[in-house]
């Protein structure tokens, strides 16, 4: 999910009513280890400025709950107690994880945010020569199993079962954090915006001038070639998952950065997959776990939730569109 996969096209202009006036400004900042571009429209810049700070805030706080990296986190407590004991979280983390288990049991293991327990024996920097051996790829996943994650809906508790164990949200915390910042900023007040969280995109309301906020769903096999434009007024979100930045090429076959939790292999069948609907959070459970399952099973899946549409690029070029121009 990179932000170069989309482009937004913005409207900047300054309308006067009597004593009324709107102002459309843009802050770009480092945020959970990626680049965030957070756009808002307001009456003045000293409010959009503020309230721009206060969607910086909460994506902080929310980084602070959930990242593996960061020893201090709720989650990275939870990894550190894996086969010892449950540990209370607050409500949103439960809440968070209780939807990625959704994920995994919807996808039958496709999603799992256990793989981030997973050996690193995949090298996506170029320098690997050749595939990990049968026994390599099979030993890599010992410790990733969803089924091991266990919650307490009474004690607000997370339990990894199994010792070595780990749980990340590396799959859908961005999406997550956009709709959360998203969240924030209607309840503020903000009429309309666009909070990118390296392309995991969640919009709401309209530019400046009351037109849609359009979006361009870049080509990844074409470069500077756009396949869709998407127009979103209101509450819309849109996130992709792909092979084009991360992978690594053997004998003339592309392994992605994104692997089956099950098997330990990475996708091959697919190049990438993007999900528009009105949440981000589900966008991304939906567009990785797509990627993982392949076209056939991925369809199967995202086709039972009509209201996510999906553009889906196949290793064989193909571009499938679901009621997308």
């Amino acid at each position: 999910m990179k932000i170069s996969h989309f482009s937004i096209t913005t409207t900047l202009l300054f309308f006067t009513f009597f004593t009324f006036a709107q102002v459309e400004q843009t802050k770009t900042v480092n945020l959970m280890g990626s680049v965030f571009q957070i756009t808002l429209v307001a009456s003045d810049s000293v409010s959009a400025q503020q309230n721009i700070n206060k969607a910086i805030a909460e994506i902080e706080w929310i980084e602070n709950l959930i990242s593996e990296w960061r020893p201090q986190t709720q989650i990275s407590q939870v990894n550190q107690n894996a086969g010892i004991k449950p540990i209370k979280v607050d409500k949103e983390v439960f809440e968070l994880t209780k939807k990625a288990i959704w994920f995994s049991d919807l996808s039958h293991g496709a999603f799992d945010i256990s793989i981030v327990a997973m050996d690193k024996i995949w090298k996506f920097d170029g320098t690997m020569e050749k595939i990990p051996s049968k026994k390599a790829v099979k030993n890599s996943v010992v410790h990733v199993n969803y089924k091991n994650i266990i919650l307490d809906s009474i004690n607000s508790t997370i339990f990894l079962s199994k010792q070595g164990m780990k749980i990340g949200f590396g799959s859908i915390g961005k999406g997550y954090a956009a709709d959360k910042a998203s969240k924030l900023l209607q309840e503020l007040g903000v009429k309309a915006g666009i909070i990118n969280a390296a392309g995991d995109i969640a919009t709401w309301g309209t530019q400046i001038n009351g037109k849609p906020w359009r979006i361009g769903v870049n080509n990844p096999l074409e470069t500077g070639e756009t396949i869709a434009v998407l127009e979103f007024s209101g509450n819309n979100a849109v996130t992709t998952s792909g092979n084009y930045e991360k992978y690594a090429e053997i004998n003339d076959k592309r392994y992605s950065h994104i692997i089956n939790p099950k098997t330990g292999y990475p996708s091959t069948e697919l190049i990438s997959v993007t999900v528009i609907g009105e949440n981000a959070t589900m966008c991304n459970g939906f567009s990785t776990s797509v990627m993982v399952l392949g076209l056939a099973n991925g369809l199967e899946m995202i086709e039972k939730f009509p209201e996510y549409k999906y553009i889906i690029i196949t290793s064989t070029r193909e571009i499938l569109k679901n009621n997308i121009p």
